[in-house]
């Protein structure tokens, strides 16, 4: 786990994170004094109010939820521990509107059940009305170890949310707006996992070796929000962890954790990002839970995929489902409550009603293609040299590989060398499925779109701008024969095309200390193997030359000094490759 925090002192940033809900909210306020956050007076119809609150450490669960059509107000305690029953009392009697009521919706942990519920009837006593919906939906721990305690309360807490606060300002009843808040905890299943446990600001950090740590394969299935164990451990990948969790959630013979049958034909997906996951993997899980929910028969009618209730930084998911039910209190519906709009940051569904009903599933083709570019220019070659000449320097960059990646090791991010091959592989795979015409414009038409297609980053954008002003280049030399002298100027024209595009210059410690160099002793001589020399020199050069662009210049340190740069000894060595020079040939290796 991580134990570093910008924020180590717990109580500044608990105060720092619920001030912030002010700035970037003007409609909400904060008792600092009782970390109460709610929503300011205004000059709306009196509704239903509706509070929660827990432990912080969960953001943007509970503050972040307050907001016109979802939280009245949020209690906070300190970091995983529920706030006290003073705090909530207050909450409940001077910081939201009572006039029609109030309902208290809190997770099922027994700290926050017994100040709430404190809080709840003292608030009755007082004479005001209140009534209480405790959310359990965790089915990580099962009815046997539950025992009396019960199912946890975890992220699909956040849909009953939703659901009452939408129904609450929309002016319905308290008895309406608890009713339909408690089908909806009801019907409601979530389960979490997690690669490791988190560290709480200002705690001193675990023991890595402890029987407590997860080791660096191991996942925690079904891990509560307040690093509690669940169901037990497991070296998966994620496939068969979503194959797990779900058979967790769905599965009608576990007896131990078939708390619900989700059996109606409209089912709520929320995948709930823990705190500590990427959005890019959390997309990439959200792809494989649906997926497996087909299995299951189950396509949702609306997904949530998101940062709604952490676990700190915590790096781990839960998938939640809300089994759609009948409201039976005349509408809306569970899912036109859902969509119903709301001012809350923590809150982020911005699909509306209308684009999740057309279902639309049309998509735009590509129908102009590559028929420009490779229509015959008669600019001619031998096919068959020009095949082997090419596929001579692609076998190069390939053997380069190696060097390439450690030259970038030192002064990048050591993905140049795997660039450079990769685009090489694909080139050759296409050489050889697809033989070289002898007309030099439409054979490196049809390589550009290969190179655009499996090189990416810094590098495949250069090659990719530069290949295509050099098919541009051919065919206005073209018709003739495609001698040294014609792709020389070619060449020349595709650097001009090119400086456009990058301020890259000889002396920049870049690819293009190695492109001018061939390019001009190729024009001067026309000689291949004379402009591949002039390329490697060139790039030799670069060593010790320190950096204008690229990602040399942020790395910093003496790096530079110490070998040459990795794009331009990945070129020149296409070059020589071109040239025929070979690896075992004098002079090759100086570097």
């Amino acid at each position: 786990m991580s134990a570093k925090h910008f924020i180590n002192d717990p109580t500044l940033l608990v105060n720092s994170a619920l001030q912030s809900l002010t700035l970037t909210n003007p409609s909400v306020a904060l008792d600092a004094d009782n970390k109460i956050v709610y929503r300011r007076p205004n000059h709306a119809p009196s509704q239903v109010s509706i509070i929660s609150g827990g432990g912080s450490g969960h953001e943007p669960s509970f503050g972040a939820f307050v907001g016109q059509g979802l939280l009245s107000a949020a209690v906070a305690g300190t970091i995983f521990a529920s706030p006290s029953a003073e705090q909530i009392r207050k909450a409940i009697t001077s910081h939201v509107d009572t006039e029609k009521g109030v309902l208290v919706t809190v997770m099922n942990y027994t700290g926050d059940v017994l100040n709430f519920g404190m809080a709840v009837e003292k608030a009755k006593a007082a004479g005001l009305a209140v009534e209480m919906v405790v959310v359990g939906d965790d089915v990580g721990v099962g009815r046997e170890k539950g025992g009396k305690v019960g199912r946890r309360g975890i992220a699909g807490t956040v849909l009953v949310h939703k659901i009452a606060g939408a129904l609450a300002s929309q002016g319905r009843s308290l008895d309406e707006v608890f009713r339909v808040a408690r089908l909806t905890a009801a019907n409601l299943v979530s389960v979490g996992a997690s690669l490791e446990h988190v560290h709480v600001p200002g705690r001193a950090a675990a023991d890595p070796n402890s029987a407590e740590s997860l080791a660096a394969d191991e996942v925690e299935i079904g891990m509560g929000i307040h690093n509690e164990a669940g169901s037990g451990r497991a070296k998966v990948e994620l496939p068969e962890l979503v194959a797990t969790m779900l058979a967790q959630l769905l599965d009608p013979n576990d007896k131990d954790r078939a708390f619900l049958s989700v059996n109606s034909n409209e089912v709520v997906l929320l995948v709930n990002n823990l705190g500590g996951v990427s959005a890019l993997e959390l997309g990439g899980i959200t792809t494989e839970v649906v997926k497996q929910l087909g299995f299951w028969g189950i396509e949702p009618v609306r997904i949530l995929s998101g940062t709604y209730m952490t676990s700190l930084n915590g790096l781990g998911f839960s998938i939640s489902l809300l089994n759609v039910v009948n409201t039976d209190i005349g509408g809306p519906s569970m899912i036109e409550l859902l969509d119903y709009p709301c001012e809350a940051t923590g809150w982020a569904a911005p699909i509306q009603k209308t684009t999740w009903e057309a279902k639309n599933t049309a998509t735009r083709e590509d129908t102009t293609g590559s028929s420009e570019s490779a229509k015959p220019s008669g600019l001619k070659a031998d096919a068959t040299a020009f095949s082997d000449t090419l596929a001579s320097g692609l076998q190069a960059v390939i053997a380069a590989e190696p060097e390439v990646t450690r030259y970038d090791t030192v002064v990048g991010d050591g993905d140049c060398g795997i660039g450079l091959k990769r685009g090489a592989e694909a080139v050759l795979k296409h050489l050889k499925e697809n033989p070289t015409t002898g007309d030099v414009v439409v054979d490196v038409a049809h390589i550009v779109t290969v190179i655009e297609m499996e090189m990416d980053g810094t590098s495949g954008a250069l090659f990719a701008i530069f290949l295509n002003a050099l098919v541009h280049s051919l065919r206005v030399l073209a018709p003739g024969d495609a001698s040294p002298q014609v792709w020389a100027g070619a060449l020349k024209q595709s650097c001009d095309a090119l400086s456009k595009y990058t301020p890259a210059r000889p002396g920049d410690r870049t690819l293009v200390d190695a492109l001018y160099p061939f390019v001009e002793v190729l024009g001067k001589t026309g000689d291949l193997k004379k402009a591949a020399e002039a390329s490697k020199k060139a790039a030799e050069d670069t060593k010790g030359m320190a950096p204008s662009l690229g990602r040399a210049v942020y790395v910093g340190g003496s790096g530079f000094e110490q070998v040459p740069d990795p794009g331009a000894w990945g070129l020149a060595s296409f070059f020589l490759g071109l040239a025929g020079i070979r690896p075992d040939e004098e002079g090759w290796e100086t570097v």
